[in-house]
């Protein structure tokens, strides 16, 4: 077995013990075809204030200018499917991925640990490992190394596995085995993700427009929430999984397993009234590791009494 071959199953063994679902790799290079999609959305102010999403443009288009002498992107699915919902019927909803601890901080850990051990291997190698942290194309990525394709909600589906997962990247300037890209959309004449959304954010098929998307104006948008979208989503104060639990693929999903993302007995318990008589001490204490730490207390509160 050649050196590139150890290296690649390597990875993937390590991937596999780490818990991650998938890992493909691709051959790094220019996102010709994704450029001009993502010009094309940037000029129609799609980004609604997520100005970052203008920084870095080449960086974004080329992971050869994130890391030196960059050969391979790998890339990671790691699966947050919950084992049960929150309750839906008497409370405010959260997006499941927020149901337990921050996906950054879990997810980061078990890429450091494979960058340890590569460098261990091979001394002085050139790696860096993203988690929805760097102007990265992370779905593009997972289509080339052939996880899947970008459904008309813009989210990654497996055919296998639904599209409940988070993805992180290695960029490095190893040369790996590589996979052959994803080839085909099976998404078909189906739009239940485009009908269901009730704020007519996927404007066209893969193309969401930020500015009307229930996660970024009760995550990302830092100002009031437009008037005219007052009782057009639901009980939604953090994030939304319309799109992705009418999606008929996610009949596939299942439950991850790590301890991690499971909701805490307090979270579960949570009905209307105690997120509406959360405070800032017990919103502190609640969601201390959690990603509804990013929206803070200010922006539940605003999205909450949007709601009222």
């Amino acid at each position: 077995m050649s050196s590139i071959s150890k290296l690649t199953s390597f990875i993937r063994d390590s991937a596999k013990e780490l818990g991650f679902a998938e890992c493909g790799i691709a051959p790094a290079s220019f996102l010709s075809a994704d450029a001009p999609r993502l010009d094309q959305w940037l000029q129609l102010g799609q980004n609604a204030e997520m100005a970052y999403m203008e920084n870095h443009h080449d960086k974004r288009l080329d992971p050869r200018l994130l890391v030196d002498g960059a050969k391979s992107v790998i890339v990671f699915l790691y699966n947050y499917f919950p084992g049960e919902w929150l309750k839906e019927d008497s409370s405010y909803l959260i997006s499941s991925y927020a149901y337990g601890n921050d996906y950054h901080d879990v997810i980061r850990g078990k890429l450091t640990c494979i960058i340890e051990n590569l460098r261990i291997r091979v001394p002085g190698i050139s790696i860096r490992g993203f988690v929805d942290s760097a102007p990265v194309l992370e779905r593009a990525w997972a289509t080339r190394a052939g996880l899947g394709w970008i459904g008309k909600n813009s989210m990654l589906i497996s055919r296998k596995k639904g599209s409940f997962f988070f993805l992180a990247e290695l960029i490095t300037n190893l040369e790996l085995e590589y996979d052959q890209p994803f080839g085909g959309d099976y998404c078909g004449d189906c739009s239940r993700c485009m009908d269901a959304c009730p704020t007519q954010a996927i404007v066209s098929p893969r193309t969401v427009d930020a500015g009307r998307c229930i996660s970024y104006l009760t995550i990302e948008n830092k100002r009031e929430i437009p008037a005219d979208f007052k009782g057009k989503y639901e009980q939604w104060i953090f994030g939304c999984d319309i799109c992705q639990k009418v999606c008929p693929w996610n009949k596939y999903s299942t439950p991850n397993d790590e301890p991690g993302f499971s909701p805490s007995g307090d979270l579960k318990k949570m009905e209307s009234q105690d997120w509406e008589s959360l405070d800032q001490d017990s919103f502190n204490h609640l969601f201390r590791r959690s990603p509804i730490k990013r929206a803070k207390f200010a922006g539940l509160r605003r999205n909450i009494e949007f709601l009222k």
